[in-house]
């Protein structure tokens, strides 16, 4: 009798497996059905649904708020932190007011990298001080811009401004309230904004269509696929410099360090609720006309690659739970956070004892800026949380603007740098490939630390891992009997995520336990040869009593209406051809196909059956683009997979000259690429593709605990790489 149960879930659907034309190959489903699969939907774009889910206990918003902050730092291109090399800040032209003053300041945030923007000080405090870090939005030339007198005197008349002075400079009254009201500020330029213009706005924030001479495998610019596969944005060059703003403020001996604030509007909302999310030196937050369930950020500098796959801004917003957090919402996709997303933002603070720390100005009647309503509310909890002393509610006063010269950090002894040089783009960007490859493989030297750093970066790149596999079902099909052996076909569903994928078992008789899942570019066809019969080297892991399991990974086999492999990947409408309006809120087809790995790996771990046996080994052999996919999988399984064979072709992530090819991944060679992955994986190993020791790239070749090397290098021809990977895995 065969042992077949183990393959049966305790409840049995009854599913009958339909015949193919062939008469041969069994289908999991009718021809022309598509599995029940949520990843045949339409990909999300930044103009979907992002609502949040309070947790049920402390305990639980721990881990996800470390999941979701471990997702922020890696997206931004912080995981491992670059290098903290000298601010070599220059402080110069003064301005001296009665009540303040205004200084002009740059700083290098890497090498030859420069931050803009002006210091206000009060005059006359006594001991430390509160520092505050304002960042700006989408407004043209923001720091140094003026309101039109048309203009000004709407905002005025609706009740948006009060001076007609004072009121023509929203950027400039912010600052010089907070000094006003005892607190440095630092107010520095976004990107292509200002004096910041080594990095243009069209290029920063207009980006449309790639550019061949940066698209390169080396010496590469930014929104290219090696910038993203490097997780390299201009998003990370923001949160970078905001990450090195603080460093700056921090620096100044008056400033408090359990005193910082952070805020801004709109695009300076959204670095708000990234730095507040990651840095806990902020000690207030308060980002304006950004929070939202809806609208997640337009600009290129709002989307980063992984960033909210999975998540979205009022949860970026809950990270900084249960410390003191204000925002405010206007007439814009922000309009309706008084019923979606603060109410759960309110339960969460309740739930971590801090109910009255959070707090939403409303102003749906105001359009979308950082008015002089919102900025009193802002000055109020400022001056509430910070006991500044200040009269409630804290109303700002008239003052003198100074003008764009007296504000531009860059003149004859100051010079400005080189304007959008492309020759440093790519400097800029090889510097922090360096420095974090040369942390890398420092850590890889110990073994340890990379697992730490570089296991937990790659399991959110992947998006990941068995142990959040999710809940799996078999939906098995009638068993087709063979002269040695039985065939079913059936569904493997994934319950938690929605997702299904078309699978076949083959079962030996006298089944000895060991489960090997083959893997190649065809799906579960690829057990076959073109005649239907089974591949020489299926039948010899049969006739060893392994059984064999073959999948049809996403866009594999029954995925397929048409039968046509995927050449490009799917997009999001939006035409501008920067890769993260795509994948900031859709894994890869990569990384979901390692998901579909991961989905059998789990099936075939946890299916338990009374009086039946369950497999006591699991190997999985990968062929033609599953080899990669096969070696991350392994990478992020832990000790589910006993065994992997591999054939990589010498695949790197860092050489693929399209975001849109199916092998795209964003991050995918950052942590030292494949042989990254290949290092966090390898115990035992079998590897074809890879010319030489060398190219593993990650130190010493691992070995398991009795001393034994785990990796085997395949040196035969490709067209035998099959076999030898039977052979392989039949010796594990």
């Amino acid at each position: 009798m065969r042992t077949f149960m183990w393959l049966v879930t305790l409840v049995i659907t009854g599913w009958a497996a339909l015949a193919s034309a062939d008469g041969d190959k069994l289908r999991a489903l009718p021809a022309g059905q598509l599995p029940n699969d949520v990843r045949l939907q339409p990909v999300k774009d930044l103009d979907g649904y992002f609502p949040f889910t309070p947790p049920k206990s402390k305990e639980e918003w721990e881990k996800r708020a470390a999941e979701v902050r471990q997702r922020i730092l890696v997206s931004q291109g912080l995981v491992p932190m670059p290098t903290r090399t000298p601010l070599n800040a220059v402080i110069h032209g003064k301005v001296d007011r009665p009540e303040y003053t205004v200084e002009k300041v740059y700083f290098e945030s890497v090498p030859g990298f420069y931050v803009t923007g002006n210091l206000y000080r009060p005059k006359n405090s006594k001991g430390k001080v509160p520092g505050v870090l304002f960042a700006h939005g989408h407004w043209v030339d923001a720091r140094l811009s003026f309101e039109t007198d048309n203009n000004l005197r709407q905002e005025i008349a609706t009740g948006q401004e009060r001076f007609e002075q004072g009121g023509k400079s929203r950027f400039q009254a912010m600052c010089v309230q907070l000094a006003r009201m005892g607190c440095v500020v630092w107010q520095w330029d976004m990107l292509g904004a200002s004096d910041a213009n080594q990095l243009t706005s069209p290029l920063v924030h207009g980006f449309a269509k790639q550019r061949p001479e940066m698209n390169t495998i080396e010496n590469w610019g930014l929104y290219s696929p090696q910038a993203e596969a490097h997780l390299q944005s201009i998003m990370g060059l923001q949160s970078w410099n905001a990450e090195r703003s603080l460093d700056f403020l921090l620096s100044l001996p008056e400033v408090d360090p359990e005193r910082i604030a952070m805020t801004g509007a709109s695009g300076g909302g959204t670095q708000t609720m990234i730095l507040s999310a990651i840095d806990p030196r902020i000690k207030l937050s308060f980002p304006a006309v950004m929070v939202s369930t809806a609208m997640q950020g337009g600009c290129t500098c709002e989307n980063a690659s992984l960033l909210r796959i999975n998540t979205g801004n009022v949860e970026f917003a809950a990270l900084f739970a249960p410390k003191p957090q204000g925002m405010t919402c206007a007439n814009d996709w922000t309009k309706e956070m008084s019923t979606k997303g603060f109410p759960q933002l309110k339960q969460l603070y309740e739930l971590l004892g801090a109910p009255n720390e959070v707090m939403l100005s409303r102003g749906e009647q105001f359009p979308h800026n950082y008015n002089a309503v919102s900025r009193s509310a802002f000055f109020t909890w400022l001056n509430s949380h910070f006991k500044l002393g200040e009269k409630e509610p804290v109303i700002e006063k008239d003052y003198e603007p100074l003008t764009r010269e007296q504000l531009s950090v860059w003149d004859a002894k100051h010079p400005a740098p080189k304007f959008g040089d492309p020759e440093f783009e790519k400097k800029l960007l090889s510097w922090l490939t360096e420095d974090a490859k040369k942390q890398l493989e420092t850590a890889a030297n110990s073994g340890d630390e990379f697992r730490k750093v570089a296991g937990q970066a790659v399991a959110t790149v992947i998006g990941r891992t068995f142990e959040n596999a999710g809940d799996v079902e078999w939906k098995m099909g009638e068993p087709v009997e063979h002269a040695d052996h039985a065939e079913v076909a059936g569904l493997l569903r994934n319950n938690t995520y929605a997702e299904e994928l078309p699978m076949v078992v083959l079962l030996p008789d006298g089944w000895n336990r060991s489960v090997v899942v083959w893997l190649d570019d065809a799906g579960k066809s690829a057990i076959r040869q073109d005649d239907g019969s089974l591949k020489p080297e299926v039948n010899e892991l049969l006739k060893n009593k392994s059984a064999v399991v073959a999948v049809d990974l996403l866009f594999q086999g029954e995925f397929l209406k048409d039968g046509e492999t995927v050449k490009q990947t799917r997009k999001v409408k939006n035409p501008r051809e920067s890769a993260a309006y795509t994948f900031c809120y859709n894994d890869s087809l990569f990384a979901q196909r390692v998901h579909d790995v991961l989905t059998t790996v789990k099936f075939l771990r946890t299916v338990h059956v009374e009086g039946h046996p369950t497999p006591a080994t699991v190997k999985i052999v990968g062929l033609g683009s599953t080899g990669p996919i096969v070696v991350a999988a392994r990478a992020v399984a832990g000790d589910a997979i006993d065994a992997v064979a591999a054939d990589t072709g010498g695949f790197r992530f860092g050489k693929l000259l399209d975001y849109r090819d199916p092998q795209f991944l964003p991050g995918g060679a950052k942590y030292l690429d494949l042989p990254g992955m290949i290092a966090l994986g390898a115990k035992p190993l079998w590897l074809a593709g890879e010319a030489s020791e060398p190219s593993l790239g990650v130190g010493a070749k691992p070995t398991g605990a009795n001393g034994k090397e785990q990796v085997t290098l395949f040196r035969g021809e490709k067209s035998e790489a099959p076999a030898a990977a039977a052979t392989w895995v039949l010796e594990k």
